[in-house]
């Protein structure tokens, strides 16, 4: 491994001066980028997110380095725990975390030591004592077999001696080869009962006396190495018969596990002195013998056949209190290869009763992976220096190009990098609900290049950014779409780790901070020798101020601020993307159903007679006309339909709430089902009848009172409203409600959309003139009010000099020659806007009142 570079902290040798160091660094940085901000009249909502990502940033380039040699110590103990001593940790700092390092590597090189002079001794001791142990087999052989005259009664004492010498040797290779991981499985379909028949036959013929009772279903066909099986039953019945009192009877059961999938169990029990619940692991280890007579390796080797298999074989407490239970677990199909999954031999068997069936366990939760648990894991830890890059173009895209004299093509233009950067690296961007949302959020920011009025331009901005947040993280619920956004900004907490790995902060061979370093160097050097020749050599001046725009102190701090702003929520966005959190893991819930039903369905019935009661009054009101309103409540037909408009949408709103929870509290029966859709039905029927009161008396107010901006809006929410109702009525017919939330978000974005398409200030303009047409009546105060979206409509409809008296009062944002001749900043709108003011001439006119002013507002009002 390449030594980590140095660094300046690794020479502090207390790590409490280097905390210290680093909180200091975080609030130094923090505080000198408001000031700076504040000296450059940035506004302080972007100040703040940009001083706090930036100290982030800070403390996660310093501590990186702090802690890499802890990380380097987790990743070199969990190679160690699956037999590879050849890690160590390479650092250079002088302090505890040093220190603890050293004394690692130490403990590392030592047991690397001790494994290696164990490996070597088991080689060994196979190696030199086969040979002549074969040949003294063979010798007692003969002399047992008389072909030689001997005593066979000493000489059968002698034979049984070197066969046990000779299983000792075996034991120790067949040990050996694990350990090499050279042993692999011949995998293959095996009756059980059979195999644990032949064993126990095996057994009996070595020997060894006892009776053996076998209940293993008889078609119970298991997958694996019959050898490696019949060697791990062999030296498991072997144990449990040499304990076995003379007498009594070993039993042997098993059967197939729960829920299938290859599971099985076998379970081989004696009724001996048993093994002590301390001991249960240490008969495990090599020559672990209980001083039952054995080697103790038999079961040694017993157990890593089971973890060959995937399995576990580890002592249970017996069923009748005495003896000893020993019981194998096979969860299924073990590796195919098992060299790099069986763990060495060099650890002490573990406590735990699971084996491991993977290279590496599962990794603990730590730090941001424990802070924010199941509800955002870390799905991945590949590096994401791409999603890094795009995310600071975008950054330096929005520093450079955007306007600061209003939104214009350059908003439109920074919004679809930013999404862009976002979408490439979104995990489900192929999703056709991800790309739905993507295409909505692009029609959602076109309105900041084609109209000028900015509460539109504003409302779709947000829109936009909202469905594109559902689209990327697989929102489908309500639930989930506002955890969508609440997860937005906690990724610049959760992406920390991740935007750390991506430039490998602290990593050995790391080439992050040396290009950082280059970087300021090289800008430092190119400013301050680019300014002093500047000034020195008027024609390297000139070239200068060719290359480099004419930017204030302000200005460059102001962009710069805004660059960084712009990169950090690109980066929050694009993680979320990358790495979603589950945001559906409350909308997937379903609360437990109500017991009785009426807990339900009387308030449902209560609400369907409110509304009942609403109806009529507003049916009565209806029949009885203005009259019988003027009489009843003093008000004119025109001031009661306005009055409750507010209150009925209020209500429409409240109607999906009430049938959301009313859903999800009912019974799964078919009588709860029925009484569910008839109750709800009728709550969704009465509330489009309020729709349509609603609107038709907005309508009403309208003609009498005039359009607004204001009341366009809640005409189209409105709407919405009675379209989701609608659609909750056919879902619940059509069993589509898992669909419902995507499709109320999805359909609110299009209303958004057509409310910005049919340009609303311009048709507010042009209904207002067409009841002046009618009645003779105009809101000139209002009319003047409006975006520059109005004026083509007002110079058309009202003619020349009419027009030239309410435009020129017309308050047109951002209309200065600065802004029109920023090309960044241009606008459909306002572009529009400006010809039309040249066309009438009202540059011309003072915007001072007048008499010829005067007389024509006057008409506009008979």
């Amino acid at each position: 491994m390449t030594p980590r570079t140095p660094t300046p902290l690794d020479t502090v040798s207390s790590l409490k001066v280097k905390l210290g160091l680093l909180v200091a660094a975080s609030v130094v940085v923090a505080v000198l980028l408001s000031l700076l901000g504040s000296a450059a009249d940035v506004p302080p909502l972007l100040v703040l997110p940009v001083s706090v990502a930036l100290a982030l940033g800070v403390t996660q380039l310093l501590a990186a380095g702090m802690v890499a040699p802890l990380r380097r110590m987790t990743e070199v103990s969990r190679a160690m725990a699956r037999g590879d001593y050849s890690g160590r940790v390479r650092t250079t700092a002088t302090d505890e975390v040093g220190q603890l390092a050293a004394a690692f590597n130490r403990m590392a090189e030592d047991l690397a030591t001790v494994d290696r002079e164990r490996r070597d001794l088991i080689a060994t001791v196979s190696h030199e004592l086969r040979t002549p142990l074969t040949a003294m087999t063979a010798l007692l052989e003969n002399l047992a077999d008389g072909v030689v005259p001997a005593d066979s009664e000493h000489l059968g004492a002698a034979l049984e001696e070197a066969q046990r010498l000779g299983r000792l040797v075996d034991d120790l290779l067949q040990l050996s080869r694990l350990e090499a991981g050279v042993v692999e499985l011949d995998r293959e379909q095996v009756a059980l009962r059979s195999l644990v028949e032949e064993s126990v036959a095996q057994v009996a013929a070595a020997g060894r006396t006892g009776a053996f009772d076998v209940t293993v279903p008889a078609d119970l066909e298991v997958e694996g190495d019959p050898a490696r099986l019949r060697q791990l039953l062999v030296n498991v019945l072997d144990n449990a018969g040499r304990h076995a009192p003379t007498g009594t009877t070993v039993h042997v059961s098993g059967g197939a596990g729960p829920g299938g999938g290859g599971r099985w169990w076998l379970e081989v029990a004696d009724e001996g002195g048993g093994v002590a619940p301390e001991d249960r692991e240490r008969v495990f280890e090599r020559f672990g013998t209980d001083g039952g007579g054995g080697t103790g390796l038999g079961l040694a080797v017993a157990r890593w056949v089971a973890q060959l298999h995937g399995g576990t074989l580890r002592f249970l407490d017996p069923a009748s209190g005495r003896g000893a239970r020993l019981r194998l677990e096979v969860d299924g199909p073990g590796p195919a290869s098992p060299a790099p999954s069986v763990p060495s031999l060099t650890q002490e068997p573990a406590v735990s009763t699971s084996t491991p069936t993977r290279p590496t366990p599962a990794r603990p939760a730590t730090g941001v992976d424990a802070l924010f648990g199941r509800f955002w894991p870390e799905s991945g830890k590949a590096s994401g220096w791409r999603t890094v890059l795009a995310a600071a173009i975008a950054g330096i895209i929005a520093g450079a190009a955007l306007s600061f004299h209003g939104p214009g093509i350059s908003w439109t233009l920074v919004g679809l990098c930013c999404g862009a950067a976002a979408f490439l690296t979104a995990r489900h961007r192929r999703d056709p609900w991800t790309l739905t949302c993507t295409g909505l959020a692009v029609l959602l920011v076109l309105p900041m290049t084609l109209l000028a009025a900015e509460w539109v331009q504003l409302l779709c901005l947000l829109a936009a950014t909202a469905v594109f947040l559902c689209g990327v993280t697989g929102a489908r619920s309500l639930p989930g779409f506002l955890l969508s956004g609440i997860a937005w900004p906690m990724s610049s907490l959760r992406g920390l780790p991740w935007f750390g790995r991506s430039l490998r902060f602290g990593r050995a061979g790391s080439q992050t901070p040396a290009v950082v370093r280059t970087a300021l160097w090289s800008l430092l050097g190119l400013g301050v020798f680019g300014t002093i020749f500047a000034t020195a050599n008027p024609v390297f001046g000139s070239w200068v101020d060719q290359l480099v725009p004419s930017l204030t102190f302000n200005e460059i701090v102001g962009r710069a601020f805004l660059a960084c702003f712009v990169f950090a929520v690109t980066l929050g966005a694009a993680y979320l993307a990358l790495n979603p959190a589950q945001v559906e893991m409350y909308g997937d819930r379903r609360p437990t159903p109500l017991a009785n039903r009426f807990e339900w369905l009387v308030p449902v019935l209560v609400v369907d007679g409110v509304f009942l009661a609403f109806m009529a009054a507003q049916a009565r009101a209806l029949v009885g006309g203005e009259d019988y309103i003027r009489q009843t409540t003093g008000l004119t037909y025109a001031e009661f339909v306005h009055q409750g408009f507010g209150q009925l949408t209020l209500a429409t709103a409240l109607t999906v709430l009430v049938v959301w929870v009313a859903s999800r509290r009912a019974g799964e029966t078919p009588d709860d089902r029925r009484w569910l859709l008839g109750s709800l039905g009728l709550l969704c029927v009465l509330t489009l009848l309020v729709v349509a009161s609603a609107l038709r008396g907005m309508s009403v107010y309208q003609d009498a009172y005039g359009f607004t901006t204001l009341r366009l809006f809640v005409d189209v929410f409105e709407g919405w409203l009675g379209f989701v109702v609608l659609a909750i009525m056919v879902a619940g017919v059509a069993g589509w409600g898992r669909w419902l939330p995507r499709i109320a978000l999805a359909s609110g974005a299009l209303a958004l959309v057509g409310l910005a398409a049919i340009n609303p200030d311009a048709w507010v303009a042009g209904r207002n003139l067409d009841r002046y047409d009618a009645t003779g009546k105009l809101d000139v105060p209002y009319l003047m009010s409006l975006s520059p979206d109005a004026a083509p409509v007002i110079a058309d409809r009202l003619g020349p000099e009419a027009a030239r008296c309410v435009l020129r009062l017309l308050p047109l944002t951002s209309m200065d020659e600065e802004t029109l001749e920023d090309a960044r900043a241009w606008n459909l709108g306002r572009s529009r806007a400006a010809t039309v003011l040249e066309d009438v001439d009202v540059a011309s006119m003072p915007t001072t009142a007048t008499d010829e002013c005067s007389g024509v507002f006057a008409s506009f009002n008979g």
